[in-house]
């Protein structure tokens, strides 16, 4: 065949292997009955979102619940990463930081190990505490840390430990000849492919779904359903150029429905808005810029090659239409909700925080090279012009003042054209 679309999710466990890893359950197996938890004291390895939806299932019936993970705590409307610790999912939060309850540790998983007494609880030590000794001769002649350090954190037994720690691609049914790679990184696993989604190592075979996600990881929704449904989308009309020659669905519009036609689009393409920075409306502009041809959500990774992946010419220069939020809005460690957060007049729009539309102007298509190069943290190369659409409470962008106003001007600037409509 000359395309094979790869769609297998990542479903293959992390596992962490260290000296009495043997007693831990997997996420893929565990019950998810709270009732087989009653009563009982549980560590669980990893804090992504199945462990704490792990722990949200079962919060109400256990003694306690402990935590341990090497990474700190993501809160997705602090990273605005749906990847991230959702608030359904947070409740140990409260009965940590609230009640004393639970707890959250950090620390290498590696270091860990587990020995089983004769009542079947399992006690946490290091890893080097085993060092060099018969651990089969039982936990009374194992030295533990409570034993040098009575105050250790994991100095109380525990009756299970789970894994939570995520999934990762299957690479083992591919065979070496297809040169299918793990990402680098955080990226490790996901395999490696081109901003098309094409595997970096064999033309022709692209990954689809969640699998892809390397493509925006951490930065999108291109992992998730709401995401990944447009990107295949994406996938299926490159693909309807390369094999078939149809072009990447257009409309071409007089110039003076420009301002119009973004407006229309920012207001109600949720490919942009779930795909936020990945991906993007292009705008080619005709001749003496009397007329445009309208391309929806293309990915941007891929501008430099637009001509040869849409059919579409882009001669006369270009806008690309990105939803992004501010620079330096998003982290683990911002304070989102901290006083004058939004921004609500258009003269400082750029410095927008909240989700919002941005429209670059190129003379030219940009050169790989640009795309190479581009500033760290933007999606795209410096354009020829920039505009920032004021971010607004309601994602409503259709006030006359605020947001179509500047627009018009700003793309009557890059045009040198009249944008006003008049009637007889």
């Amino acid at each position: 065949c000359s395309s094979l679309l790869v769609a297998t999710g990542t479903w293959v466990p992390n596992v962490v292997n260290f000296p009495g890893s043997e007693y831990v359950e997997g996420y893929e197996t565990v019950s998810t009955n709270p009732e087989d938890f009653a009563g009982q004291t549980v560590l669980i390895l990893g804090r992504g979102n199945s462990a704490f939806e792990t722990a949200e299932n079962i919060l109400g019936v256990t003694n306690f619940i402990h935590m341990v993970s090497r990474s700190r705590v993501r809160l997705s409307w602090a990273t605005h990463y749906v990847g991230d610790l959702r608030a359904i999912n947070n409740g140990l939060l409260d009965t940590y930081q609230l009640k004393s309850l639970d707890g959250l540790l950090e620390g290498d998983l590696e270091d860990l190990a587990i020995v089983k007494d004769k009542k079947g609880k399992l006690h946490i030590t290091l890893r080097f505490y085993l060092e060099n000794r018969n651990t089969s001769a039982g936990i009374d002649s194992i030295t533990l840390p409570q034993d040098e350090l009575d105050n250790f954190a994991t100095r109380a037994p525990y009756d299970r430990v789970i894994r939570c720690l995520g999934w990762k691609f299957d690479f083992s049914i591919y065979n070496r000849s297809l040169k299918m790679m793990p990402g680098k990184g955080n990226k490790i696993k996901y395999p490696q492919i081109k901003p098309n989604y094409e595997s970096r190592g064999t033309r022709g075979l692209f990954v689809l779904g969640t699998a892809s996600h390397s493509v925006d990881f951490r930065k999108s929704a291109g992992g998730f359903i709401h995401g990944f449904r447009y990107t295949t989308r994406a996938v299926h009309r490159l693909l309807e150029n390369r094999h078939h020659g149809v072009p990447w669905p257009s409309t071409v519009y007089p110039i003076t429905q420009l301002t119009n036609s973004i407006i229309k689009r920012v207001n109600e393409a949720s490919g942009l808005y779930q795909m936020f920075t990945v991906l993007a409306d292009i705008i080619l502009l005709r001749e003496n810029a009397t007329a445009f041809e309208y391309l929806e959500e293309y990915p941007v990774g891929i501008l430099a090659e637009l001509e040869m992946q849409t059919g579409r010419k882009a001669p006369n220069g270009l806008f690309v239409v990105v939803m992004e939020y501010g620079r330096n809005f998003s982290g683990a460690d911002k304070d989102v909700f901290y006083y004058n957060r939004a921004v609500g007049e258009a003269q400082h729009a750029w410095q927008s925080n909240f989700l919002h539309p941005v429209i670059y102007y190129y003379k030219h298509l940009p050169t790989e090279r640009e795309m190479r190069l581009q500033p760290p943290d933007w999606p795209l190369p410096r354009p020829d012009a920039i505009h920032h659409i004021v971010e607004d409470f309601l994602t409503d962008w259709t006030a006359p003042n605020a947001h179509i106003l500047p627009l018009r001007r700003f793309l009557e600037n890059c045009l040198s054209t009249d944008l006003r409509n008049f009637f007889a």
